[in-house]
């Protein structure tokens, strides 16, 4: 509890998980789109710059890219999903190479880098754009998802798996200073208190699924 009150004024005191700037486009994902080999995936957990260096860290994982996915307005920047009346949440976009790692891998990814139960957040971020949600492409990854998540609910009963499974509908990119913001930015305030941290759990949970270079 201490650690995490330390984490908490830290981040209040060094900025929070998002912070404003433009919105562009990027043309790696487009680059990354006309790879055949590879598959998209699509989760949210709590604050983008986390989700996507864990599973950037992961062997299989060609690119990781923030944006914003769940709700109904088109064309959302931080500004507007941050108010959580967009419906949107801080999502992840993952290419990934099947051949490597599985869809049922990647989500033992998200919830193995998670606190399962909380609700409208992770950590210090709360509200509805940090809500935890799966998003399926198919019958298949539901089941996947449906199956991971019953196992889970046995295990922690009472409490309940808090994250939404929602059929896949629009991804929207996220602005351009948002993309591989850890790697970019490791000494900044939010990022050494809790996305760091997080990201060292994972990897101390799953050291078989790490890439050498991490």
């Amino acid at each position: 509890m201490k650690n995490f009150v330390i984490a908490l004024l830290v981040v209040l005191l060094s900025g929070s998980c998002s912070q404003a700037s433009n919105h562009s486009g990027n043309e790696t994902i487009k680059k990354l789109s006309q790879d055949s080999k590879l598959e998209k995936a699509y989760f949210a957990s709590g604050c983008f710059w986390c989700v996507e260096a864990i599973y950037e860290s992961v062997k299989g994982v060609k690119e990781s890219v923030s944006g914003y996915a769940g709700g109904y307005s088109k064309n959302p920047t931080y500004e507007a999903s941050n108010t959580g009346k967009t419906g949107h949440a801080e999502a992840v976009e993952i290419y990934y190479d099947p051949s490597v790692v599985s869809f049922s891998t990647l989500v033992d990814v998200y919830f193995g880098s998670q606190n399962v139960t909380q609700v409208n957040g992770q950590g210090p971020d709360r509200g509805p754009q940090y809500r935890s949600i799966i998003f399926y492409q198919s019958e298949e990854q539901k089941q996947i998802i449906e199956s991971k998540i019953k196992m889970l609910n046995a295990k922690l009963s009472p409490e309940k798996v808090a994250a939404e499974v929602m059929p896949f509908e629009k991804f929207w990119v996220g602005e351009d200073y948002h993309q591989n913001y850890e790697r970019l930015h490791p000494n900044q305030g939010y990022i050494r208190a809790v996305s760091i941290p997080r990201l060292n759990r994972f990897k101390e949970k799953f050291p078989d699924l790490i890439k050498d270079d991490h």
